[in-house]
């Protein structure tokens, strides 16, 4: 391949990788059918954190949060729940925790409480666990957190991340070149 046409190609992908780093996150609008909590921790004492109360279904919020949160490359990672306490809250009770992750720009937390599913909790205590708010029981809490990158820290990154590969290359190219040479 000439210098030239690798140039372009470089320059086109670097193109289309500024465009894709500089177009914002989608804007999440709040969980259908659910109460949105005011509970202290659950609005602006964590930056980025907002929670729900709901009756809908683990596959209903993970499908909500596919259809709301879309964007090139996004990756959907399944952690175990006792993460949540790292990510979101030391507290927070957990029996799922999701997250979507657009390379270079931002992640979305979707931890899920279903307080009749509670693994941490026997069975016949669960019911002390019950979702109460506003005088009205739910099946399930629901907590998000982002972590939104700032547009320059994205191209940084984006541009350090290129610039280690490239020299790993031509380090592994002088590498084998220095090796061809003793034989």
């Amino acid at each position: 391949m000439t210098k030239k046409i690798l140039i372009f190609l470089v320059l086109v992908f670097n193109f289309f990788s500024v465009l894709y780093l500089i177009t914002p996150t989608p804007t999440l609008p709040d969980l259908p059918n659910s109460a949105k909590s005011d509970l202290p921790g659950d609005t602006v004492q964590i930056p980025n954190v907002s929670a729900y109360f709901t009756n809908l279904t683990r596959t209903e919020v993970m499908n909500f949060y596919k259809a709301n949160y879309n964007g090139y490359f996004r990756l959907q990672l399944n952690h175990p729940p006792e993460k949540a306490k790292d990510v979101i809250l030391d507290t927070i009770q957990s029996y799922y925790f999701e997250e979507f992750y657009l390379p270079f720009k931002e992640s979305l937390y979707v931890n899920g409480f279903e307080w009749e599913n509670d693994v941490f909790t026997k069975p016949e205590k669960r019911i002390k666990n019950r979702l109460l708010f506003n005088d009205i029981e739910y099946k399930a809490k629901i907590t998000i957190r982002t972590f939104p990158v700032p547009v320059y820290q994205r191209l940084i990154a984006f541009f350090a991340t290129q610039l280690s590969l490239f020299s790993i290359f031509l380090l592994y190219r002088s590498f084998l070149k220095s090796k061809k040479l003793e034989k």
